[in-house]
């Protein structure tokens, strides 16, 4: 038993330490707060139980995250720490007791509740009154010195105001963003071909974590301050004196902050605060609960990480049944106009959701969705978050109709219907769709630039050092080893990985061209059908319609992106920046020849190997039927060496691959 707890702690440590890192570093987390609060109750839970194997870098042991390459260290004016959480009225009552206790109370003992803001904790400094640095919470003794980005919040004063101000005043606050700017934010990251934030505070810690402070300023921050953490001057005797001190100074306070005489008033307050949740234009997802006198908080004193006389007490998680905020479009590499409903975020499975894909028009119309209907979330295959009805009861009659977009909210082009679909006519002069089209083009089965995933394409796209797909191969160390999360070894495996992608097949160029209705098997047809990629670009619909597999959407497709002055003059750019085209090998060894590999490969990557097969006149298939011509069989070998081995396919090892190819 007691080796399977050093196991379960272990086990619960690595993964609060991932999901930690994931919340307060990177702004991006994968489980719910209610989920990684029952980690973190497990795991505190078998170390009061095991005692010997709570570890000193344990996630019970500390608060926050450490500070981010990038920024300056700031440590702050007194320990930011954060609360410990109960999500029962039992367990809040329980705080109570204890409280009186420890205080030697029997008498009721005041508190100030207020709504537990779902945003980002920051310290704001001043002397003689004057704005001087702003922090982020960090770790809760050192943090991320984000001075330039708070001065463009337009909520936090930058001196001052009424009477004398002390000498030197340090404050703990939130900054959010409010609902309405979120969906307005995640209109336009859409639009432009970015990924949406998941939540209000994913967004605000985005947009202050910014090393650019004019990113900053064009997003809608607020900060609400609700704690003084140095003061030169006389301390207030509670925390209502001091909340009306932070408002007389002229810092925003967080609404709804009440004063209540005891606890009962406290879990009255809690429910209240709970049953118009929905209401709120900002995020909360619980109540804050604070003795209110400063003497009996002195009293009660601190924890390793959090404060004795305080805590969060937590509503219940939303569950299955949200509200549709607004519905946007996604442009994607096609062109298609993808409609995403942005939600209230939710949580299922164990996984805060907050937006999920209608499809197209004829699925909002068979769901009969509206913006603003309350509606029932399921995660198809425990992944992909989909809508699967309204709730028709909770209509208030506000709701609204939504219709597809005349113009392609990226680049302003005429949208066209086509069949179920509508799609934006812009091409490659459509921003979103260039961005999509530069991430497909590095992929695995086409140039396969490792290290240009589609956050990094992202990132190079909004920082204008890409704005097509020729453009990668002008990418430089100088530009690249500036930027935020950049160091050498990053750098320098990408410029490698770009100068190796140079070399590239006939049918890997024209499937990373991104052609519509053209897949990896199709190009390899029409590559073998061209031969060059002069005699790609030549081909005519007729002649395309003789390649086995390729039909009139196809030989459509491929004709007018040939035809296209912009696609012309990108592949003109290509060859010109050094890309050398390896033409189909119509007498390779592997001519005409269809090739699977099946297990672990000792020598080569699969996908080396791959290649190899392509640069000898043969296809690389990934599955096993009558027109294969050869199976490569590597380590731990499965179904695809029965299957051949069924249907009479040869069979051959790794090595003689590697023989016959050499030969």
């Amino acid at each position: 038993m007691t080796e399977n707890a050093k196991k379960r702690i272990d086990e619960l440590e690595k993964q609060l330490k991932k999901h930690s890192r994931l919340y307060y570093a990177l702004g991006r987390p994968e489980i719910s707060d209610s989920r990684y609060d029952e980690l973190a109750e497990e795991l505190k839970r078998l170390e009061l139980e095991y005692p010997e194997y709570i570890s000193s870098d344990s996630p019970t042991q500390k608060v926050g995250a450490p500070v981010r390459d990038g920024y300056s260290k700031v440590k702050h004016a007194a320990p930011m720490l954060s609360l410990g959480s109960v999500h029962t009225e039992d367990d809040c009552r329980k705080f109570d007791h204890t409280c009186r206790r420890e205080l030697g109370i029997e008498d009721k003992i005041g508190y100030v509740c207020e709504p537990k803001l779902d945003g980002l904790s920051v310290e704001l400094v001043y002397e003689n009154g004057i704005f001087v640095r702003g922090a982020t919470r960090g770790d809760g003794r050192v943090g991320e010195d984000v001075t330039g980005n708070i001065r463009t919040i337009r909520n936090v004063p930058m001196k001052i105001s009424g009477g004398d101000p002390p000498y030197r005043l340090a404050v703990r606050g939130e900054v959010l963003m409010h609902i309405k700017d979120f969906n307005d934010l995640n209109r336009k990251q859409m639009a432009s071909g970015g990924d949406a934030f998941a939540n209000p505070r994913n967004a605000a810690a985005g947009s202050l974590r910014q090393l650019d402070a004019g990113v900053t300023a064009g997003r809608r921050l607020e900060v609400y301050c609700y704690d003084i953490l140095d003061h030169s001057g006389k301390i207030p005797a509670s925390q209502e004196e001091m909340v009306r001190m932070l408002s007389g100074f002229g810092f925003k306070i967080p609404p709804d902050t009440r004063k209540c005489k005891d606890i009962d008033e406290a879990v009255k307050y809690h429910h209240e605060l709970e049953s118009k949740r929905d209401e709120l234009d900002y995020e909360i997802d619980g109540i804050v609960v604070k003795v209110s006198s400063l003497e009996h908080q002195k009293r009660l004193g601190m924890r390793t990480t959090n404060p004795r006389w305080a805590l969060a007490y937590k509503f219940k998680p939303r569950k299955e049944i949200t509200r549709i905020e607004d519905i946007v479009v996604q442009v994607g590499r096609t062109g298609v106009l993808t409609p995403v409903a942005l939600l209230q975020p939710v949580e299922v499975g164990g996984v805060t959701v907050s937006r999920a894909t209608l499809h197209n028009m004829d699925e909002i119309s068979r769901l009969g969705v509206k913006i603003g209907d309350y509606v029932k979330v399921e995660r198809a295959g425990d992944v992909i978050p989909k809508i699967t009805e309204v709730v028709d009861k909770k209509r208030s009659g506000k709701e609204k109709l939504f219709n597809m977009p005349q113009k392609c909210p990226s680049c302003g082009s005429p949208v066209k219907k086509e069949d179920v679909h509508y799609r934006c006519s812009g091409g490659l002069g459509c921003p979103a769709q260039v961005k999509e089209s530069i991430t497909h083009y590095t992929s695995r089965d086409a140039a396969d630039i490792v290290g240009l995933s589609d956050k990094t394409v992202h990132q190079l796209y909004e920082e204008g050092l890409i704005k097509n797909i020729s453009d990668i191969y002008t990418l430089n160390r100088d530009d690249l080893i500036k930027l935020e999360g950049w160091k050498e070894k990053k750098t320098d495996n990408l410029l490698e990985a770009i100068e190796t992608s140079k070399n590239i097949t006939l049918e890997r160029l024209i499937f990373g061209f991104g052609i519509r209705n053209v897949g990896k098997h199709i190009a390899a047809l029409i590559a073998a059908k061209g031969g060059t990629l002069d005699g790609v670009m030549g081909l005519s619909y007729d002649e395309l319609m003789e390649v086995k597999e390729v039909g009139p959407e196809i030989a459509e497709s491929v004709v007018g992106f040939f035809k296209n002055p912009t696609n012309l003059k990108e592949i003109e750019r290509l060859l010109k920046k050094g890309v050398k085209v390896q033409g189909r090998a119509a007498a390779g060894k592997f001519a005409g020849k269809k090739i699977v590999f099946t297990g672990s490969l000792k020598t080569i990557s699969r996908a080396e190997a791959q290649k190899l097969v392509e640069s000898e006149g043969g296809e690389a298939s990934s599955s096993v039927s009558s027109s294969v011509d050869m199976v490569v069989a590597g380590e731990k070998a499965g179904s695809k060496l029965d299957a051949a081995r069924k249907k009479g396919i040869p069979v051959i090892t790794e090595e003689e691959f590697i023989k016959l190819v050499k030969t």
